[in-house]
């Protein structure tokens, strides 16, 4: 099924920002439409330390935002985990049509979220993976959601300009600082230079959602 922007479940987040999506394909719970979000990005070949990072702001949010990320390896499956590890509910804007699971790893996950949660796809159900499609899910990611939480980004990496554009919308970035050592988490300071929230902890992030 799918809905579009002219549907009243279109969320009013998404059809704010800069070229949102005409028409959305879904599988799952479009309930999660109407809560409060927060999107997780961040690098696929994530540290151990950036997902444990995640999966500890994650625990801290009590459950009190849907957390929406994009099924990819590293960063944003242990988003999904976390969430589904806690209790909570998640939602997933994948890259590729609704049938073909990529990274063919989160298949089962892929087809629990959609039964259970809920997974958006701005491409028809058997459209494959095209470089193209991953930024511009990232849009979509980014734009469902009042804040970001970044994690092990790089310079000139896709999370980096998606929290950029972010926060050109208008949105709350909040990066996660990592080593200053080894370049995984460059992005994120330089992020946090322009005016990103630093955070450590989920209080850092529920205290800037006025619920």
């Amino acid at each position: 099924p799918s809905f579009s922007i002219l549907d009243d479940v279109y969320p009013w987040d998404l059809s704010e920002i800069y070229n949102p999506p005409v028409l959305l394909f879904y599988k799952g719970n479009l309930d999660l439409l109407k809560l409060p979000k927060v999107a997780v990005v961040g690098s696929r070949n994530s540290s151990r330390v950036g997902s444990q990072s995640v999966q500890k702001i994650i625990k801290e949010l009590n459950n009190e935002l849907v957390i929406v990320s994009g099924l990819a390896r590293g960063i944003d499956t242990s988003a999904h985990m976390a969430a589904l590890q806690n209790g909570g509910r998640t939602i997933a804007v994948i890259g590729t049509g609704l049938d073909v699971f990529y990274p063919r790893a989160n298949k089962k996950l892929q087809s629990y979220l959609g039964e259970h949660h809920l997974v958006l796809s701005e491409y028809s159900s058997e459209a494959e993976p095209l470089k193209f499609h991953f930024p511009e899910r990232n849009r979509i990611i980014a734009g469902l959601c009042r804040g970001v939480i970044v994690a092990d980004a790089k310079m000139r990496s896709g999370s980096l300009i998606t929290c950029e554009r972010a926060m050109e919308e208008g949105r709350d970035v909040f990066a996660i600082p990592g080593s200053i050592l080894d370049g995984r988490s460059d992005g994120c300071h330089h992020l946090i230079q322009e005016g990103a929230k630093c955070i450590t902890s989920g209080a850092d992030v529920l205290s800037e959602f006025q619920f």
